[in-house]
């Protein structure tokens, strides 16, 4: 039987360490891959890669990325991080990150393909979230037609798999399902906007949705607050 073999988009929040968890339970054999892309704060990739050493996986990269191209973002600029926000999902915010996904996809495509991984796993969410465009089954649907044409391994018939498991979960439902696989959501971090010790600001909109999602499940947040 051959080694099933994903690339593991980790950016050390809760979904991706969800998709990281069901990757590992599907016994792949994970490339985990993170960005530094100018974003404010490096905590997320700290969390990323201590999540990955937990799970042993085979490799894990962290892309240097020229920031220019995502400029105009909250997440990367002198901007103040919306907090508080009602209806969520009904407006995009300033802290979308220009077409993010979009490059990061298609960097995992070409890993991927060096790789000879079938499988991409991503973990966008299209319910409980910021409303960001690039999160949306729409993209998730156009990527994969892309996928379908852009490598040599999908011409000869071996197109990459766009997995995006949490695509049609709510924030309770992603972390009962992490749950379930044993997740320490104790390492993760979702926050825009940490202090340098890495405590989650409990305003803005991650940590919004990251709060209520426990609060459903009868659960507390097991990462610290600065307030909630």
């Amino acid at each position: 039987m051959s080694i099933k073999k994903a690339i593991v988009l980790l950016s050390g929040g809760l979904d991706s360490t969800t998709i990281l968890a069901i990757a590992d339970q599907q016994q792949m054999q994970i490339t985990a891959l993170s960005f530094r892309y100018g974003q404010k704060h490096n905590q997320e990739l700290i969390r990323a890669e201590e999540i990955a050493k937990n799970y042993n996986v085979k490799e894990h990269i962290i892309i240097d990325l020229d920031p220019e191209p995502f400029r105009g973002s909250s997440l990367t600029e002198d901007i103040s991080i919306p907090q508080g926000r009602n209806n969520i999902s009904k407006q995009i915010p300033n802290t979308y990150v220009p077409a993010r996904n979009t490059v990061f996809l298609s960097i995992a495509l070409g890993i991927a393909e060096s790789r000879k991984a079938n499988h991409i796993f991503i973990g966008v969410n299209s319910v409980d979230y910021s409303g960001y465009p690039d999160c949306r089954p729409e993209f998730i649907n156009a990527f994969q037609n892309l996928a379908n044409l852009a490598t040599k391994e999908a011409v000869e018939g071996y197109p990459p798999r766009i997995e995006a498991p949490l695509l049609y979960l709510t924030k309770a439902e992603i972390i009962k399902k992490g749950m379930d696989l044993g997740v320490d959501y104790g390492q993760t971090l979702s926050c825009y906007q940490p202090d340098s010790t890495g405590l989650s600001c409990g305003v803005c909109d991650a940590c919004s949705l990251r709060l209520e999602g426990f609060r459903a499940n009868g659960l507390t947040d097991p990462v610290s607050y600065r307030s909630k």
